[in-house]
C-alpha cells in the first residue's frame, strides 16, 4: 500500500512540474509578444502626417484700429416758439425729412399784423413832422437871408448918418429872432430824424416779430415727434419738434492712447452696422479730442459720413475701423499657423523633405485672419496652420500638394 501512495504522489508532482513549465512558456511568450508591439507601433507611425498649410506671403498690410463707434447727428436743433398765441397749423408729418427753410407751423398772426400797422402808421406821422420841420428850416432859411441883407443894408446906412441907430438895431434883432428860429427848425429836424429811426426799427422788430408766427425748419433734416398740436397755446419755452441732421453724420469712437500720434485728419473710417445686409459706409476723420480719459487709457475721435443712403442713425452703434498706416511688405500668414508655447509663440515650417521643424515668430498685428509676423519667417516659407497638435520635430507631413 505504501508503494501505491508513492506512486500517486509522485505523479501528483510531476504533473504539477508539467503544469508550471507550461504556465511559464505561456506568459514568456506574452512577454514576447508585447515587448513586440512597440516597435510594430513605432514603425507604423513613421507614415505622414495629413495636415493643412499655407504660405508665408509679402503684402502691403494697411495699420488699422478696430473699436465700436456711436452715431451722432450731425447738428440737432430743438424748433421752439419766439412768439405767445396759437397754434393754427402744422404744416409737416412726424418723421419727415425738411428741408432748410421749409415752413413747419402757423401761429395766429392778427396780433402782431394788427401791431406793425400801428406802427408804420406812427411812421407815416413822424415823416410828415420830418416834412413840415423841414419846411419850416427852408422858410426861416429864407427869411434869414433877408434879414441878414436889411441888416447889412441898414447898418451901411447907419454909417452915412442916413438912417437912425435905432432903425439899424432893429433891423439886427430881427436877423438875430430869425436866425434863433433856424436853429430851432434844425433842432425839430434831428429830433424828428431820431424819432423817424426809432419807429422804423419799431417797423422792424414787429417785421421780426410777425415773421416768428411762421416757425420755419433752421436745418436740412428729419423730424422728431410734434410735441404740441394744432389749437393749443405756445410760447417761447414751448419744445415744438426735434430736428435731427442725419446728412452728413458723425460717428464717434475712442482710440487707444498709444495710437495718439498716428492720428491725423482725413484718414479713412469705415463704419458697418454688423447686421446681415453687410453695408459699410466710408468716411474721414475730422476731430480729435484735446484731452486723453484717464480713466480707460483712450482719446475720443470723430469722423463724418456722407450717409446719403441713410444707412447710419443718431444713436446706433456700429463696428469702426480707423486706417492709421500702410506697413509695406509685411509677412503676413494665417493667425490659426501661430501656436504658443512655454518660451512663446512659434510656427511648424515644413521643410523640402516633407518633414517639420519648430520655430519661435515674433508675431505683430492681426489683419482679418491673418496675422503679420514680425520675425522668423521668410517668404515663400510654408507653414502649417491645421493639424499641430499630432506633430513633433521632425514628423513627416502629408499636405496635399504634389
Amino acid at each position: 500500500m505504501s508503494n501505491i501512495a508513492g506512486r500517486r504522489g509522485f505523479a501528483r508532482r510531476m504533473g504539477l512540474l508539467v503544469f508550471c513549465v507550461s504556465l511559464l512558456s505561456f506568459l514568456w511568450q506574452g512577454c514576447t509578444k508585447t515587448a513586440a508591439t512597440p516597435e510594430r507601433s513605432s514603425k507604423k507611425g513613421m507614415g505622414a502626417i495629413p495636415v493643412s498649410v499655407a504660405r508665408v506671403v509679402k503684402v502691403d498690410v494697411p495699420v488699422e484700429v478696430h473699436a465700436v463707434g456711436n452715431i451722432e447727428a450731425y447738428s440737432t436743433v430743438a424748433v421752439k416758439s419766439q412768439v405767445n398765441g396759437e397754434l393754427i397749423k402744422v404744416l409737416f408729418r412726424e418723421g419727415q425729412s425738411v428741408k432748410k427753410g421749409e415752413e413747419l407751423f402757423n401761429i395766429d398772426a392778427r396780433t402782431y399784423e394788427a401791431q406793425l400797422n400801428q406802427i408804420q402808421a406812427n411812421l407815416a406821422k413822424d415823416e410828415a413832422a420830418m416834412a413840415q420841420a423841414e419846411a419850416n428850416l427852408a422858410r426861416d432859411t429864407a427869411q434869414q437871408k433877408y434879414a441878414q441883407a436889411q441888416a447889412t443894408r441898414y447898418a451901411n446906412l447907419y454909417a452915412k448918418q442916413l438912417v437912425s441907430k435905432e432903425q439899424s438895431d432893429q433891423m439886427n434883432s430881427n436877423l438875430d429872432a430869425i436866425s434863433a428860429a433856424v436853429r430851432a427848425d434844425q433842432a425839430s429836424i434831428q429830433s424828428a430824424r431820431a424819432g423817424m429811426d426809432a419807429t422804423r426799427a419799431a417797423v422792424a422788430n414787429a417785421r421780426v416779430m410777425l415773421g416768428y408766427t411762421r416757425i420755419q425748419s433752421p436745418i436740412s433734416g428729419r423730424t422728431g415727434s410734434i410735441e404740441i398740436q394744432s389749437g393749443n397755446i405756445v410760447n417761447s419755452s414751448s419744445t415744438l419738434t426735434t430736428i435731427n441732421q442725419i446728412e452728413p453724420i458723425y460717428v464717434s469712437f475712442s482710440v487707444p492712447e498709444s495710437q495718439l500720434r498716428a492720428i491725423r485728419p482725413g484718414q479713412l473710417v469705415t463704419a458697418s452696422t454688423g447686421d446681415k445686409s453687410g453695408l459699410e459706409e466710408k468716411g474721414a476723420l475730422v476731430f480729435t479730442d484735446n484731452a486723453v480719459d484717464a480713466a480707460t487709457g483712450t482719446i475720443r475721435v470723430k469722423a463724418v459720413f456722407q450717409n446719403s443712403k441713410h444707412t447710419l442713425w443718431p444713436g446706433q452703434f456700429v463696428q469702426v475701423t480707423l486706417r492709421l498706416d500702410t506697413k509695406p511688405n509685411a509677412l503676413l500668414l494665417p493667425a490659426q499657423a501661430v501656436q504658443t508655447g512655454q518660451n512663446g509663440s512659434f510656427v511648424f515650417v515644413v521643410k523640402p523633405d516633407r518633414t517639420v521643424e519648430s520655430r519661435p515668430v515674433v508675431a505683430g498685428m492681426h489683419v482679418d485672419q491673418n496675422i503679420v509676423i514680425d520675425q522668423g519667417l521668410e517668404p515663400g516659407e510654408t507653414v502649417v496652420t491645421e493639424g499641430q497638435l499630432r506633430l513633433t520635430v521632425g514628423s513627416h507631413v502629408q499636405t496635399g500638394n504634389p
